[in-house]
């Protein structure tokens, strides 16, 4: 009697390295042992069992994936790279409101992988994220969805405007409010800007913001508990800007355009 298949996959190192490996396309014994570091005596069984259940065939000294193993494959890999997303700091992403992210995307939040963690000191948790600000100045265009502005944000603005760089950005509409009661003219001033372009939401969105440049995401989520630690997850990865601009103009289709006040 066959075994169940997730048994045979992830019982065994071996047989899972070799699934993993044989994705790729077909591959003759000895490249597979030299990328597996491993021998063809201790091999030979693991793929046995692998051909036993109809996940891999070959033929002479040639082995591949049959139809169901690559099927099976795939789905394999999609679940390790979303596993990779939470394994880089665990205790950092479960406590975060992910509530703001689609569903579509969260089910791509494997794309941010690689990222880092940015944990600031006491000091400097109310400062602006230096990465960001450096990385945006030297791009064509910047995209935000954001529930405030730091203290200096003026002086932010202005570097970019120097450097014309486009600038989208969406705003709740609380803090537009309180961007109209509290900064008026500013607010004049940066809508007076041709390369700015502001947008109001008038939906729940359960985070600080999120932004994206030419360079890099950065996102700054809730915990769980509606609190903010000052934490940050920023990310160079090519995948992870696409993800940002698709999340972007997930809010920007609902969000009209701030033309005066």
């Amino acid at each position: 009697m066959n075994k169940p298949l997730h048994e045979v996959i992830f019982a065994s190192e071996k047989r899972k390295n070799l699934l993993l490996l044989l994705q790729a396309g077909p591959k003759e014994m000895p490249a597979i042992l030299e990328s597996l570091d491993t021998t063809r005596t201790a091999l030979l069984p693991q793929v046995k069992v692998l051909e036993k259940h109809y996940l891999v065939s070959h033929h002479k000294d040639t082995y591949q994936l049959t139809v169901l193993g690559k099927l099976i494959v795939d789905e394999i890999t999609f679940f390790l790279d979303t596993l990779n997303v939470f394994d880089v700091d665990v205790d950092y992403m479960g406590n975060r409101d992910l509530n703001f992210i689609p569903p579509a995307l969260l089910q791509r939040i494997k794309e941010l992988y690689p990222y880092k963690i940015i944990e600031p000191l006491l000091c400097d948790i109310n400062q602006p994220n230096w990465e960001l600000i450096g990385t945006t100045a030297s791009s064509k265009r910047m995209c935000a969805v954001t529930n405030i502005f730091h203290p200096n944000f003026m002086d932010l603005f202005n570097l970019w405007a120097e450097n014309e760089v486009k600038i989208e950005m969406v705003l709740t509409k609380e803090f537009f409010e309180k961007l109209r009661i509290q900064h008026f003219t500013e607010l004049q001033q940066l809508l007076s800007n041709k390369n700015n372009h502001f947008y109001l939401y008038d939906k729940s969105f359960h985070s600080l913001y999120f932004a994206v440049n030419d360079y890099c995401i950065l996102l700054v989520m809730l915990r769980n508990d509606g609190n903010s630690d000052g934490k940050s997850l920023i990310s160079y990865s090519t995948t992870a800007l696409e993800w940002g601009k698709d999340l972007f103009d997930y809010y920007l289709k609902d969000s009209v355009p701030i033309t005066d006040i």
